[in-house]
Protein backbone atom coordinates (compact mmCIF):
# COMPACT_ATOMS: atom_id res chain seq x y z
CA UNK A 1 0.00 0.00 0.00
CA UNK A 2 1.43 3.40 -1.07
CA UNK A 3 2.25 5.80 1.84
CA UNK A 4 -0.33 9.04 1.84
CA UNK A 5 0.87 12.06 1.16
CA UNK A 6 1.25 15.02 4.06
CA UNK A 7 -0.79 18.09 3.43
CA UNK A 8 0.48 21.53 4.53
CA UNK A 9 -2.59 23.17 5.91
CA UNK A 10 -2.96 26.94 4.89
CA UNK A 11 -3.16 29.54 8.01
CA UNK A 12 -6.28 31.29 7.97
CA UNK A 13 -5.54 35.02 6.74
CA UNK A 14 -7.49 36.20 9.45
CA UNK A 15 -5.08 34.79 12.06
CA UNK A 16 -1.38 36.36 12.35
CA UNK A 17 -0.05 39.46 10.31
CA UNK A 18 -0.48 39.88 6.55
CA UNK A 19 2.72 39.58 4.66
CA UNK A 20 3.94 42.65 3.87
CA UNK A 21 4.80 42.48 -0.36
CA UNK A 22 7.56 44.99 -0.12
CA UNK A 23 10.79 44.42 1.37
CA UNK A 24 11.73 46.69 4.36
CA UNK A 25 15.41 46.21 3.56
CA UNK A 26 15.34 47.80 0.25
CA UNK A 27 12.79 50.59 1.67
CA UNK A 28 14.98 51.55 3.90
CA UNK A 29 18.07 51.48 1.35
CA UNK A 30 16.26 53.75 -0.92
CA UNK A 31 15.85 56.62 1.74
CA UNK A 32 18.79 58.53 1.62
CA UNK A 33 18.54 61.71 3.71
CA UNK A 34 15.72 60.52 6.28
CA UNK A 35 14.68 57.89 8.80
CA UNK A 36 12.24 55.68 8.43
CA UNK A 37 9.64 55.00 10.93
CA UNK A 38 7.63 51.76 11.40
CA UNK A 39 4.66 52.85 10.29
CA UNK A 40 5.42 53.43 6.94
CA UNK A 41 6.15 50.41 5.61
CA UNK A 42 2.58 49.20 6.10
CA UNK A 43 1.72 52.33 4.57
CA UNK A 44 3.72 51.70 1.78
CA UNK A 45 2.57 47.87 1.59
CA UNK A 46 -0.81 49.40 1.33
CA UNK A 47 -0.56 52.29 -0.94
CA UNK A 48 1.15 49.25 -3.45
CA UNK A 49 -1.34 47.29 -2.97
CA UNK A 50 -4.01 49.54 -4.02
CA UNK A 51 -1.71 50.47 -7.15
CA UNK A 52 -2.14 46.99 -7.93
CA UNK A 53 -5.74 46.46 -7.97
CA UNK A 54 -6.15 49.83 -10.02
CA UNK A 55 -3.98 48.59 -12.64
CA UNK A 56 -5.99 44.94 -12.11
CA UNK A 57 -9.07 46.90 -12.71
CA UNK A 58 -7.51 49.04 -15.89
CA UNK A 59 -6.45 45.68 -17.31
CA UNK A 60 -9.57 44.19 -16.78
CA UNK A 61 -11.90 47.17 -18.28
CA UNK A 62 -9.32 47.34 -21.32
CA UNK A 63 -10.11 43.12 -21.69
CA UNK A 64 -6.42 42.12 -20.75
CA UNK A 65 -5.56 39.54 -18.34
CA UNK A 66 -1.40 41.16 -18.26
CA UNK A 67 -1.01 44.10 -16.33
CA UNK A 68 1.36 46.44 -18.29
CA UNK A 69 3.27 49.50 -17.38
CA UNK A 70 0.78 52.20 -18.68
CA UNK A 71 -1.77 50.67 -16.24
CA UNK A 72 0.15 52.70 -13.36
Amino acid sequence: MAAKKKTKKKAAKAKGPVELIISKSRTKGAVKKSNVSSEFYGALDQAVRGMIAGAEGRASANGRKTLRPQDL
